[in-house]
């Protein structure tokens, strides 16, 4: 048997070992409390599992699916995105549902580029976006994001050279993993910027509706000249705790949305439509769950933020997105300190380098963790000043 190099030489994927470490600590009769995976613990709200039991029972719903979704759910999108962001969509033309934003973020590629085109790319960020232009044979150029620049990509560092060979850059705010936030003036110098180097937008915005004190996350389709240029990628599953029923959707550029369309119905038979029908629920029923949930992750937040500050972590307090994104001790690699706090006090993190070369530094903490668990971890890692001195960080 010869694998494809492309699978050969594929490393796996950062969640897939977390996963596997738990497990093997669990077979171990070990407790752990993890902070790696960001899958909301608070249930998919009573009202939506209703809808999708009740579809569930509907024979029509047992065949084929559509590719391009029910008309209903892509109405239902557009009047959702009119409703938060005052954005006008063409529910035919500019909506495309997914199978989960991940399975049209990781097919996009193959939509623009060819083998020696370029993508830009943050670093860090949520591996998909790289991996997807890698299977389509392109080349990556990694876009910094640092703290001193508000972990907002330097648009004008990228050399010409690259440009000219460049078709996509890649956007992700509110940002996995450092949480940060961009404001409609950024989002209006990728719009300028794409025209200018004739570049395709790709913005994965799955937690806009995950925002705290009183912020409001704005949509890179708010910007003037957005569809002209690219798409947006949006989710439920952070929104209305919906992870598990895989049910996205991408947005804006007709020629970009009708292009994803096509790929897809020659690779999948669309989402089940049952599920669809949750989602049209999700998006047209109660949104009170949103601000119920906010809640619970605000307070997660400040318990995890006051935590890190007693035992000497710097974390900035993000605005929005379910993750705390915070400094290693010096002296530590993240993976190192990562792998110290499993051994030592029984905690899971996601090391910062898992997300890019940028990354290192830092880990993730995700606030998707039930109270109990939280409590727990939080205990744990304020015994890590009794255990530091039995620590060996990396020089």
């Amino acid at each position: 048997m010869r694998l494809a190099k492309r699978i050969e030489n594929l490393p796996p994927y950062l969640f897939v070992r977390i996963t596997e470490k738990i497990a093997e600590k669990k077979a171990k009769g070990e407790d752990v409390v993890s902070f790696a995976i960001g899958d909301p613990d608070i249930a998919t709200p009573p009202y939506i599992v209703e809808r999708l039991c009740q579809a569930a029972k509907d024979p029509p719903n047992h065949r084929y699916p559509e590719t391009g979704g029910l008309p209903q759910l892509r109405q239902a999108i557009a009047e959702w995105y009119q409703k938060r962001f005052g954005v006008s969509l063409d529910a035919d033309k500019e909506v495309l549902p997914l199978i989960g934003a991940k399975e049209g973020i990781a097919h996009i590629a193959l939509c623009f580029i060819d083998p020696g085109d370029i993508a830009l790319i943050p670093d860090p960020a949520y591996p998909v976006y790289s991996k997807g232009t890698l299977f389509a044979g392109g080349e990556l150029y990694y876009m910094p994001l640092t703290e001193e620049n508000h972990f907002l990509p330097d648009l004008d560092a990228i050399p010409t050279k690259v440009l000219k060979r460049a078709k996509l850059l890649w956007i992700n705010y509110p940002n996995n993993p450092t949480g940060a936030v961009a404001d409609l003036k950024f989002f209006r110098r990728v719009v300028g910027f794409a025209q200018q180097h004739d570049l395709s937008i790709c913005h994965d915005a799955p937690y806009t509706e995950i925002a705290y004190d009183g912020y409001q996350p704005a949509s890179f389709m708010q910007a003037d000249g957005a569809k002209e240029v690219g798409v947006e990628f949006h989710s439920l599953s952070k929104s209305y705790n919906m992870t598990g029923w895989r049910i996205g959707m991408m947005v804006g550029n007709a020629a970009m949305v009708n292009a994803l369309k096509r790929l897809k119905s020659n690779l999948d038979s669309g989402i089940p439509q049952a599920i669809q029908y949750a989602a049209v629920e999700a998006l047209t029923g109660p949104q009170d769950c949103i601000q119920e949930h906010n809640a619970i992750y605000q307070r997660r937040r400040d318990l995890v933020i006051d935590m890190l500050k007693n035992i000497g972590l710097e974390a900035r307090v993000p605005r929005a997105g379910m993750y705390v994104w915070a400094k290693v001790p010096p002296g530590y690699a993240s993976m190192d300190f990562a792998n110290d706090l499993l051994e030592q006090v029984g905690v899971i993190v996601t090391p910062g380098v898992g997300y890019g070369k940028g990354g290192e530094g830092y880990v993730r903490l995700s606030l998707t963790i039930p109270d109990a668990a939280l409590v727990k971890g939080l205990s744990r890692l304020s015994s890590w000043q009794d255990h530091k001195n039995r620590f060996k960080p990396k020089k």
